[in-house]
């Protein structure tokens, strides 16, 4: 057995915030006791973690991560990612379907799924809504649900045919999975990656507005309002866009959002100190978009908190602005970055920060995940949440291109339990 002594549980399902000893036999918790317990029960041989000035919580969940495998594994593979998203305190990711080949037939799905077996944290698979990422023609969603998809997007690549989008949303009502929207209308966009202003024109970009992503998060509310379909509007950046979804939300609770760290910490100045290290779609914003961002979590019109963790190499990042591709890792700095920039500034309790990371993820993919209980998975993270740390370039990633090298967070994950086994354990 393994015990887990002195942890104040913080587990937003139950509402739960009260110091316990928590007992774990194989991959279930077996009992939650109060403090003094373990020291009684225990018995010769049984693992301890003494968790005293330490946070016990469900095991993070992450709806949205880049792994790069198959066909870009030079920048992260199935296991580095496994491994980043451990050390992250995350024991269930949701991989996107933008590798090479793109998830849109029976081959590649079924390979991700058996690579995924014997990794350290769960490591789930959605599949693309169109063919080749197309937005002509719609996989056969039924066979690729059947093969373990749990959700379909074509993150990366907005869909730009109204009726395929609906097609989409009916389908995935049938099925009763969620649909993810990559919300950046290419028409509306001069250059990727940096938002269009007097920093785009600082670095020598033409940028793009915070109007391409509103007028597609107004257009998939809507459609989605009129099919019932469940679905996800990825990472927002735009202020605007958060008050399009709480007014849409206020019509029908089947419209979710997602905010990345990056985007409730950061603002365009980013790229004018680090440079392609804070290049990403869609764009930082201004701080008006943040402060935006972060009512948006308060209020619950962002019900997740999802880091898009992506991966790229450091000779990809090195290339100048116009060249280099957006997107950065983040799941071994998200919890800290939400502790810093949510819970210690007072926007939100940790519970509520909590809740954004762990039941509610896991209640879009329908996840029997996200909370703590006897008879549930042991799936766990202990952290402090008041250890301050520096962010190195040591990261169990493959990858190192992050904008939060070198700055101080508050924060520290200790341990990671996934199944019931330690997956991560800090210093090792």
């Amino acid at each position: 057995m393994l015990w887990i002594k002195n942890g104040r549980l913080v587990d937003p399902k139950s509402q739960t915030d009260q110091f316990y000893d928590i007992c774990i036999e194989r991959e279930r918790i077996a009992g939650i006791f109060p403090p003094g317990s373990a020291d009684q029960k225990q018995g010769e041989g049984d693992e301890v973690i003494e968790a005293a000035g330490l946070i016990v919580a469900p095991g993070l969940i992450d709806v949205h991560v880049h792994f790069r495998e198959p066909g870009f594994t030079y920048k992260e593979d199935v296991a580095t990612g496994a491994a980043s998203a451990a050390a992250g305190g995350y024991t269930t990711v949701i991989c996107m379907a933008n590798t090479k080949p793109i998830v849109d037939n029976e081959e590649t799905l079924t390979y991700l799924r058996e690579r995924a077996k014997d990794m350290p944290v769960r490591v789930l698979n959605t599949a693309a809504i169109t063919k080749g990422f197309q937005g002509k023609e719609l996989t056969d969603m039924i066979g690729l649900k059947a093969l373990g998809a749990v959700g379909f997007t074509d993150d990366g690549v907005p869909i730009a045919d109204t009726s395929v989008v609906m097609e989409a949303m009916k389908m995935a009502k049938a099925l009763n999975v969620p649909l993810s929207f990559h919300e950046e209308d290419p028409a509306l966009i001069g250059s990727f990656g940096v938002n269009q202003g007097p920093v785009s024109v600082a670095v020598g970009v033409a940028g793009a507005p915070a109007v391409a992503e509103d007028v597609l998060v107004a257009r998939d509310c809507a459609l989605a309002l009129n099919t019932g379909a469940e679905i996800d509007i990825q990472h927002i950046s735009s202020g605007t866009s958060v008050a399009i979804v709480r007014a849409m939300k206020a019509l029908g609770k089947n419209i979710h959002a997602e905010a990345t760290p990056q985007h409730f910490s950061l603002t365009e100045e980013a790229v004018l100190q680090k440079g392609t290290l804070a290049r990403v779609n869609p764009p930082l914003r201004t701080e008006a978009d943040r402060l935006a961002i972060i009512e948006g979590l308060k209020d619950d019109t962002i019900d997740y908190i999802a880091t898009d963790h992506a991966p790229h190499s450091k000779e990809e990042k090195e290339k100048e602005m116009k060249s280099a591709p957006s997107g950065m890792i983040g799941l071994e700095t998200a919890l800290a970055l939400g502790i810093t920039n949510l819970v210690k500034p007072g926007h939100l309790t940790l519970s509520h920060m909590l809740e954004k990371l762990t039941v509610n993820p896991a209640q879009l993919y329908h996840l029997d995940a996200g909370y703590v209980a006897v008879g549930g998975l042991a799936d766990l993270v202990i952290f402090d949440e008041n250890e301050s740390w520096t962010v190195g370039e040591n990261f169990k990633s493959r990858a190192s291109n992050s904008p939060f090298i070198g700055d101080t967070l508050t924060g520290k994950v200790k341990y990671t339990i996934c199944d019931g086994k330690v997956v991560y354990r800090d210093g090792e």
